[in-house]
C-alpha cells in the first residue's frame, strides 16, 4: 500500500443510512440543504474533504452521529 492508499482508508455509509431511513439522496439533499452532487462525491467515496457544516447538516438531517456515517479501515500489516 502506497501513501496516497494509507492516507485515505475512511469509507462512507450513505448508502446504507438513507437505506434504512428510507430516504433518496435528493430528499436527503433537500433536508440538509446541500447538493446532490456534493452528496454524491461523499456517497461514492471520492471525496478527500468534508466540511464541518456539510457534516453537520446531513448528520442532523439523518438523525445520526458522523461516527455512523464514516469508517477508518485498520492500517493493514
Amino acid at each position: 500500500m502506497d501513501a496516497a492508499e494509507r492516507a485515505h482508508r475512511v469509507t462512507c455509509h450513505l448508502d446504507e443510512l438513507l437505506a434504512l431511513r428510507g430516504m433518496t439522496l435528493s430528499e436527503l439533499a433537500q433536508r440538509a440543504g446541500v447538493s446532490v452532487v456534493n452528496l454524491s462525491v461523499l456517497k461514492n467515496d471520492r471525496a478527500r474533504a468534508v466540511r464541518f457544516s456539510t457534516l453537520t447538516a446531513v448528520c442532523d438531517a439523518l438523525q445520526c452521529q458522523p461516527g455512523d456515517l464514516f469508517t477508518v479501515a485498520p492500517l493493514a500489516p
